[in-house]
């Protein structure tokens, strides 16, 4: 670290240098036996870092038009699709509020943990019904998507996708 002695005519030359407009370098070279991270460093000390110029100008966001509809297709009774198959599974019961634990710390490890409620309200409270992995049966169906695929989450077929089998 230099010591450079900041003398009042030095300051002067510095701050009247730098608002003339030029830069750290430039005032570096006019003052002499200073570098330009030392007139950097005094600019802000001395807080004249902002030189009254304009920043560069901000990108602008394109306003797009709206798109014009699409016109509608009819569909003609040999065009339709067939409907999908319903799901012919019950529907499994899921626990009504309140639930049967009021605190996440202490619901055990095979317990569902399911919020049941308004967080704010002193009536909030968690699931707490058996359950197999986070949920349990009913929470479960209402937290995954019908269809998803859950083939990502076999240890195996994650190997094999990362190439490490």
């Amino acid at each position: 670290m230099s010591n450079i002695a900041w003398s009042d005519d030095r300051v002067t030359t510095l701050s009247k240098l730098w608002l003339e407009g030029l830069s750290a370098s430039q005032v570096a070279r006019q003052l002499g036996g200073v570098t330009r991270n030392a007139v950097i460093g005094k600019v802000h000390r001395l807080g004249l870092a902002d030189r009254g110029k304009a920043s560069a100008p901000t990108r602008v966001a394109r306003v797009r038009p709206p798109r014009a509809a699409r016109p509608s297709r009819q569909v003609t009774p040999a065009r339709r699709q067939p409907a999908a198959p319903q799901s012919v599974t019950a529907p499994i019961a899921v626990p009504e509020a309140p639930g049967l634990v009021r605190d996440l710390r202490h619901l055990g490890a095979h317990a569902c943990k399911w919020p049941i409620g308004d967080p704010k309200s002193e009536a909030f409270s968690f699931c707490g019904a058996q359950a197999s992995g986070r949920y349990c049966g009913g929470h479960e169906r209402l937290a995954t998507r019908p269809g998803a695929s859950r083939i990502d989450r076999d240890p195996v077929v994650r190997r094999a996708l990362a190439g490490l089998i």
